[in-house]
């Protein structure tokens, strides 16, 4: 005898009518046919905002497995496309191979409506719904569904713990009967500053259309001043490209600023959270109801499969947090590119498109050439990089210094040296990385003092034998690996010195043998743990700055490349930069002009210690990660004295200078303040911070967001990397050399098992 298993929450309510909610009471109605499901709407049935909704292919295929008949009239009913288009400075360029379905908000709504009647859901319009809590006495589940201003969320917020941030731009969203047949993206450059459209079809005659801007843009334009008509001409006359004369309508349209929301937890007892309730991402990359209507896929799916509601909850918050997690920072960063548009927009027309597509980091080079071959073809003609060249394989000049490739084998501690000597270990480490193809490789931070060391394992150049030991490598590399770049990064560890090998316990003091610290204001790295620094007196900077030199010009004579002064992670001369570690009253504090004079002086002793044909970059830190420490602003700025002083390049990369930071990880999370940097400072940047594929590397280098790129984890996995990477992309062009040695190994090995 077959035993039918109990069904998971008998009773159910959903607040909230939109797609999430409605495909949720879909579902579980269509798992479960005698379980009662109510849905509460306080709208009428067609009162929705917005015009039209985009799904994925693979949304479509979730929704097709999980009731094959809302799949079915979706399919009837939606537009299909594959091209985008980029309109700017009177061209357009199309790209095509993307993939989009779309339809009407209130197409889609109705199709749910007639779902949810057939399987005998309850759909009460017009009817607030009952508090949460009280619907959670009489219920065995709430699903909140209620959007981006969640009255449930709010209500029980102590518990949901909801983050909300607004951003800054302002948007609407209107419509146009227009017959379009590509995600469209213009641009307009106004005396207001720069406004974007976002526009798509819904049917075969209308299109959804977003008009959006900078707050500042929006006030100077006077649209927060202008009545619907006024705003909806400026907008129209704008983008006139896209409209060709056909008039903008509104539906319970209002400009807003786009909100964030993020929350601690997604269930509360036996009510849940779903959709824009749960989560939000910015609508340029398209994801709001694709995300609720997954989110319902999922619910109910636990639900059908679990013991208990509790179970479900939680296994259905397990699997979707991830992915909302991820398709977050997707959005965030496209958001924040198109936040930051006027950045951009000077760019080349090929390489602004190929800038704008890629914004995300979810869209590469690798699958836009997959595509649309010719559009990226044409994106590198534009930028001179030759055929059949991955843009990674490009050579790169700094100063007098030709780097063959645009990777960079990131600085790395390794914590392994013996009175600041580097040994057998270094010239294997370094030495195999160099042989592994990459342009140029990078010593770990070599420390100018031994008071200066991070750890009693930290390299030195501040006596006779490093400087032989240094020779030995350089040596090494020059010989073996002809053509790959040695560079040197000097530092001094200022309060964040005198700790443990960091397998041993990161910033952790040592049990015995501490030296005393310095730094720019006696502030320990960690009260109570670290010690107190004495902060820098004015013959303590002169005597910094001459070993800065002595090690500089000990460098030279070893026989290094390229030499970077390490201005970041909280070390001495970052802790001269952050506001949040300089607390000086003396001409070396107070506004930024003052906390930039001493690392502008010892960058002006090196650059003059260092031979003139040999280039010099800087390491930043060119955001705290912490309120009211540098900004990207002040990266800006930083970047833009360095580079006056005669800096060549910039290597930027974040936060570790408070040990409170709060960073925004993600992939490649700090290229977006190396693109802001090299586009308004107008300098050379490394990029770096999780940038692990060759992929990324070429997509960041074709959208000119960065002249080289630095990987530090990956070439731990791999010395080899680079020319991985070549093998990978089939290219045997100069760019990737292989040692003479190795050439046999040039292929990949073949898997598996051949006759």
């Amino acid at each position: 005898m077959t035993t039918v298993p109990a069904v998971t929450a008998r009773r159910v309510a959903v607040v909230g009518g939109g797609p999430g909610g409605l495909y949720a009471a879909v579902l579980l109605k269509r798992l479960a046919p005698d379980r009662e499901v109510t849905v509460w709407e306080r709208n009428a049935p067609d009162d929705t905002f917005g015009f039209g909704v985009v799904l994925s292919d693979e949304t479509l295929g979730g929704i097709g497995s999980a009731d094959p008949d809302v799949h079915a009239a979706l399919a009837r009913e939606m537009v299909r496309w594959d091209a985008i288009d980029v309109v700017h400075r009177g061209r357009t360029l199309t790209c095509g191979g993307h993939g989009f379905a779309a339809l009407g908000r209130h197409r889609l709504l109705h199709l749910l409506h007639e779902r949810c009647r057939a399987l005998g859901v309850t759909l009460r319009f017009r009817t607030p719904a009952p508090p949460a809590a009280a619907l959670a006495r009489t219920h065995d589940l709430v699903i909140a569904a209620d959007g981006v201003n969640s009255r449930t969320r709010d209500a029980h917020r102590a518990h949901f713990r909801p983050t909300v941030t607004t951003h800054r731009c302002r948007y609407i969203w209107l419509a146009a009967d227009l017959a379009l047949d590509a995600f469209r993206f213009e641009i307009a450059e106004t005396p207001h500053g720069v406004m974007q459209l976002h526009a798509y079809p819904y049917s075969r005659t209308a299109g959804t259309v977003i008009v959006e801007m900078r707050e500042e843009v929006w006030r100077r334009a006077a649209l927060d001043r202008c009545d619907e008509k006024s705003a909806l001409d400026q907008c129209a006359d704008r983008f006139a490209a896209t409209l060709h004369g056909s008039p903008l309508r509104t539906n319970h349209s209002a400009w807003t600023a786009f909100r964030t929301v993020v929350n601690a937890h997604w269930s509360h007892g036996n009510i849940v959270l779903l959709g824009d309730a749960a989560h939000t991402a910015h609508f340029s990359i398209g994801s709001g109801t694709k995300l609720a209507v997954e989110d319902a896929v999922a619910l109910a799916a636990h639900l059908h499969d679990a013991p208990d509601v509790p179970t479900a909850l939680a296994a259905y918050e397990a699997e979707r947090r991830p992915v909302v997690a991820s398709t977050q920072r997707a959005a965030r960063a496209s958001m924040e590119w198109f936040e930051d548009l006027a950045v951009h927009t000077g760019g080349p027309p090929h390489r602004f498109a190929f800038d704008l597509l890629t914004r995300s980091r979810r869209v590469t080079h690798d699958n836009l050439r997959l595509r649309d071959t010719a559009f990226v073809a044409a994106v590198e003609e534009e930028a001179g990089i030759p055929p059949g060249t991955p843009p990674m394989f490009t050579p790169f000049r700094l100063r007098g210094l030709r780097l063959r490739n645009r990777v960079v084998v990131s600085p790395m501690d390794m914590y392994s040296a013996v009175d600041g000597t580097p040994g057998d270990f270094h010239l294997v480490h370094l030495g195999a990385r160099a042989l592994g193809g990459a342009g140029l490789v990078m010593t770990e931070m070599v420390c100018v003092s031994p008071t200066g060391r991070i750890t009693p394992g930290c390299t030195g150049m501040y006596a006779p034998e490093h400087e032989r030991a240094w020779a030995r490598i350089t040596g090494f590399v020059h010989d073996q690996a002809p053509g790959t770049a040695l560079g040197i990064q000097l530092g001094h560890s200022g309060r964040k010195g005198s700790t443990r090998l960091m397998w041993e316990g990161i910033d952790q003091p040592l049990p015995h043998g501490n030296w005393p610290l310095v730094a720019a204001s006696p502030l320990p790295y960690r009260p109570g743990v670290n010690q107190t620094p004495h902060p820098v007196t004015p013959d303590g900077l002169a005597e910094i700055r001459q070993q800065f030199v002595r090690s500089a010009e000990a460098a030279a004579r070893a026989g290094f490349d390229l030499l970077e002064l390490h201005c970041a992670h909280g070390y001495l001369l970052s802790g001269f930069l952050s506001p949040l570690t300089n607390h000086r009253d003396d001409a070396y504090g107070g506004d930024l002009a003052g906390r930039l004079r001493y690392p502008l002086e010892v960058f002006d002793a090196v650059r003059a210690a260092w031979p003139a044909d040999r280039p010099m970059t800087v390491r930043i830190s060119a955001t705290d990660w912490a309120e009211g420490g540098t900004t990207a602003d002040d990266a800006v700025a930083v970047a833009r004295a360095f580079a006056a002083h005669g800096a060549d390049a910039i290597d930027v990369s974040t936060g570790q200078v408070v040990p409170d930071e709060r960073p925004d990880f993600g992939r490649s999370y700090q290229t977006p303040f190396a693109d802001r940097i090299r586009k308004e400072a107008g300098v050379a940047v490394i990029a770096v911070g999780a940038i692990s594929s060759w992929d990324d590397v070429n997509s960041l280098i074709l959208a000119g967001r960065a002249d080289l790129c630095a990987l530090g984890r990956p070439h731990l996995y791999d010395p080899h990397w680079t020319l991985h990477a070549a093998a990978d992309q089939s290219y045997t062009g100069p760019g990737a050399p292989w040692p003479t040695p190795y050439r046999a190994g040039s292929r990949k090995p073949p898997t598996g098992r051949r006759a």
